[in-house]
């Protein structure tokens, strides 16, 4: 029982203050964002923010209710979800993703709106670069904006291939309930909002993304040796000839994390620097592959 709880503690360390640091700017970034090309453009982003503000604008059109604001059903939503992950997900991880989505929330309550532009193509077009933005940062800090991350994550997990596209799918609900009641062209702008905020979180986070590392060289013992304390992910050694010089090598076929390929370059080079490699991305990947869970 000693030994289940001490694995179930949560450990900090120097590196969180840095993450947390990020994790506030995020927010911040994300509710200007919100604030500014959001709610001036009346678009409806993806995720638990679109039901949000799709909530409270109906509860104001329909039901006259002024105190349900974008804030009050963003943090209730987020708060719910966050008690069904909790025991699926790394503990830490949901820690700095409550700070995140409680951040977001007051700091929309507390930034006031500002109108840049009215051309409804540029706040559609910046408003998703800034939201996009925002949510890799948070991604690559160790957090989430919560809600429909928490699911895209543990079916990322499942499936060990990024899911932003299935999400992205599941928005299409909102944005018709959204055009339907308040007029299809903002459920049109909202599409493009969506899909450039998607694009910016996919360049950005790399952890459920593989790629394929194909290796040449003379040292296959030492390149594996030095591979495997870089991290936890198995080596295929192939015997093969040099066509030209007829001399033999050992192919190495590594699959790792695309987070981790620059780590695993200079491991490889610094072993040996005449190796030749060569990288490939991965579409998917079925059989045993070891995935670092989040803390």
């Amino acid at each position: 029982m000693t030994n289940m709880k001490e694995k179930e503690m949560i450990k900090f360390n120097h590196e969180d203050i840095g993450e947390i640091i990020m994790i506030v700017l995020s927010a911040m970034i994300y509710s200007v964002g919100m604030n500014i090309f959001v709610h001036s453009g009346n678009l409806f982003p993806g995720g638990y923010s679109g039901i949000a503000r799709l909530l409270s604008l109906l509860s104001e059109d329909t039901f006259h209710i002024s105190f349900l604001s974008f804030s009050v059903f963003y943090f209730s939503m987020n708060i719910l979800t966050t008690f069904l992950v909790w025991k699926r997900v790394g503990h830490k991880f949901v820690l700095y993703s409550v700070l995140w989505f409680t951040l977001t929330s007051v700091f929309t309550s507390m930034i006031p709106y500002y109108q840049m532009t009215s051309d409804p193509l540029l706040i559609s077009v910046f408003g998703g670069l800034v939201n996009g933005f925002a949510i890799g940062i948070a991604l690559r800090n160790n957090a989430s904006s919560g809600g429909s991350d928490f699911i895209a994550i543990d079916l990322s997990v499942r499936l060990n291939r990024p899911t932003w596209n299935y999400i992205f799918a599941g928005n299409a609900v909102v944005l018709f309930i959204a055009g339907w009641k308040f007029g299809w062209n903002q459920a049109l702008y909202s599409i493009i909002f969506q899909y450039v905020s998607k694009e910016v979180v996919n360049s950005m986070h790399q952890r459920y993304k593989t790629t394929r590392v194909q290796c040449v060289t003379d040292y296959p013992d030492e390149i594996s040796n030095a591979v495997f304390h870089a991290c936890r992910h198995g080596i295929t050694r192939i015997p093969c000839e040099g066509e030209y010089s007829h001399k033999g090598h050992s192919l190495l076929l590594i699959t790792i994390n695309t987070y981790q390929l620059r780590d695993v370059i200079e491991t490889v080079q610094t072993v040996d620097p005449h190796a030749f490699i060569t990288v490939n991305s991965v579409d998917r990947v079925v059989g045993n592959y070891y995935q670092k869970p989040l803390d």
